[in-house]
């Protein structure tokens, strides 16, 4: 089966469009300037485009550390640990895809990156990127307040997860994860 989206790196027209999306509040916090373009550029800081089957622009993911929320807990040396960060197209939020193009996003996180375990930190308002990530195995392990903006964000994380002849299987992790 194709998958339904394809994953690149951002191109810059992308990234133009992406800076002028508007998500309706409380979501406008997600809103990103044109001084964000050179961030999405850089390519340390691994930022993709999302297109769909037909080439058309969706979405976006970064990973590592400029996927990370300032105020997080974040430890020096934790190379097994991949932070991501998503961004779906205002147009299409709310509409039941997030686990499809989540889900497609760790496939590719873990064919490039290779991490035991993925993270994600998600305003604690924002009850349908929450269900999403906790729908694909995240859980909750513990929230810190961004206090620039006053916005509580709660840190998930889920060990890598593999697909092997269509089955799904746990990695031999031994971290432990609060239940």
């Amino acid at each position: 089966m194709a998958a339904e989206y394809n994953i690149f790196p951002v191109s810059e027209s992308n990234a133009r469009e992406i800076t002028t999306w508007r998500y309706n509040p409380p979501y406008d916090l997600y809103d990103l300037e044109p001084r964000h373009l050179t961030g999405f550029l850089n390519p340390d800081y691994r930022y993709h485009q999302v297109l769909n089957k037909n080439g058309r622009l969706v979405g976006y993911c970064c990973f590592g550390v400029d996927a990370r929320v300032p105020g997080g807990v974040y430890l020096k040396n934790e190379p097994e640990i991949l932070d991501i960060g998503v961004g779906l197209a205002p147009r299409l939020t709310g509409q039941g895809r997030g686990t499809a193009f989540v889900g497609e996003i760790l496939k590719f996180g873990f064919n490039t990156y290779h991490p035991d375990i993925f993270r994600v930190s998600i305003a604690s308002f924002n009850k349908r990127s929450l269900k999403t990530f906790q729908n694909l195995g995240f859980i909750i392990q513990g929230s810190f307040t961004r206090e620039f903006l006053n916005v509580e964000f709660f840190q998930l994380e889920r060990p890598v997860m593999e697909a092997e002849d269509g089955e799904t299987r746990k990695t031999s992790n031994p971290k432990l994860f609060k239940t």
